[in-house]
């Protein structure tokens, strides 16, 4: 039976703190592209700025976890993103915004992955249920990051400033897990987890590569396409991808419950099947109501990727769970640097529209490499 404890919730709330800027950010594309004049293409290089600082938390997360133990590397990570997050509001030309998602990017992958080493090592067995339902409280964040920016964005008040936000929230968390910080950590004897991944490894690395691409072209893109197909303002797109964080919400808090049958490839492939019945209905959509119901969908299938895919990655690494986060990291940045950019820049080409059906062909590689590569894991099928 997975229990909720102290370490569930802190790391769950640090992960709902950047999580906010992901979900205030995304969404926020085209009110920034406004202010700052730029394509489609220039406004991706957030997206692209975001996906190195991934990469670079992947090649130092070992080291700083190996260095520091996994509690004070979050909160390593969180100062990055606090830096970051505070220059990013108050710098208003394109090249420091971008170096501020660099700085801010950086400190975000360096906690979300610090909490998935954590998870995975703290609660064994019931890991898929806790990263899921860890996530299904970012989700809020995401969520209240979107509502922030588009509420802001609606009254005529500058929607950077809603960012600031998880600023007393992280100082608050800060002195509650002091005495974590404080505990003495010995670092192994033989090092940093390190050596080669197996083929298997890779194989699924790919996977998770497109998973997490055509998670960050539809978070990052969305607005745009709903104010392509039915018109809406900038700031109103902004608020309807709140449909999305809610189905995300939605699906890693009840989807433990309602797949615990399933294994964990059974699982990966079922959410996949969803996020791409939602898309189609999004792609092919010019109405509101069916298209905010649709996101909703694509919410819920995109909801469990990253925690399955993640478990599938360390199933695959040879009992080096932090080394195989970091090389996902290096995944997920290659995906978050590339996608939006490459959407972007077929989007100033082709248009949003058909430019979103790179989507698609990014989901059936994830189930392909499912299919082709399933993992051995066989995860507890317990209620959460």
């Amino acid at each position: 039976m997975f229990q909720r404890d102290r370490v569930f919730w802190l790391g769950s709330l640090q992960a709902s703190l950047v999580v906010f800027f992901v979900g205030g950010f995304g969404p926020a594309q085209p009110l920034l592209r406004i202010e700052q004049h730029t394509s489609l293409a220039v406004a991706g290089l957030h997206g692209t700025a975001m996906g190195i600082a991934s990469i670079l938390a992947g090649f130092t997360g070992p080291l700083l976890v190996h260095r520091f133990g996994r509690p004070r590397t979050t909160w390593i990570g969180m100062g990055f993103f606090l830096v970051g997050l505070v220059a990013f509001v108050f710098a208003p030309a394109v090249q420091f915004t971008l170096l501020a998602t660099l700085v801010a990017g950086y400190g975000t992958s360096t906690v979300i992955n610090a909490m998935v080493t954590r998870f995975t090592t703290h609660f064994g067995k019931s890991a898929s249920n806790a990263l899921s339902q860890g996530n299904a409280v970012g989700s809020i964040g995401y969520i209240l990051g979107t509502l922030s920016v588009g509420t802001l964005a609606t009254l005529g008040i500058s929607w950077r400033l809603a960012l600031l936000a998880v600023i007393p929230v992280a100082i608050l968390l800060y002195f509650q897990s002091r005495h974590e910080i404080a505990d003495e950590h010995i670092p192994a004897e033989g090092g940093p987890q390190r050596g080669a991944m197996s083929g298997k490894f890779w194989f699924a690395w790919v996977g998770f590569v497109a998973c997490i691409a055509s998670e960050f072209a539809t978070t990052f893109w969305a607005a745009a396409l709903i104010r392509d197909r039915i018109g809406s303002s900038p700031a109103f797109s902004t608020i309807t991808i709140m449909a999305v964080g809610t189905g995300m919400g939605l699906g890693r808090w009840f989807g433990p419950k309602v797949l615990f049958r399933y294994q964990l490839n059974r699982k990966l492939k079922t959410v996949i099947s969803v996020q791409l019945v939602g898309f189609s209905v999004v792609w092919f959509s010019h109405t509101l109501f069916i298209s905010l119901i649709a996101l909703c969908v694509v919410g819920m299938g995109l909801s469990m990727q990253f925690p399955l895919s993640s478990l599938r990655l360390i199933g695959f690494s040879d009992n080096r769970p932090d080394l195989a986060i970091g090389r996902s990291s290096l995944a997920a940045g290659s995906a978050i640097a590339g996608s939006p950019f490459i959407l972007g820049v077929l989007g100033d080409h082709f248009g949003i529209s058909r430019a979103y059906l790179m989507v698609p062909i990014l989901i059936v590689i994830a189930f392909s490499a499912i299919v082709i590569v399933p993992s051995n894991e066989v995860d507890d099928r317990s209620h959460a």
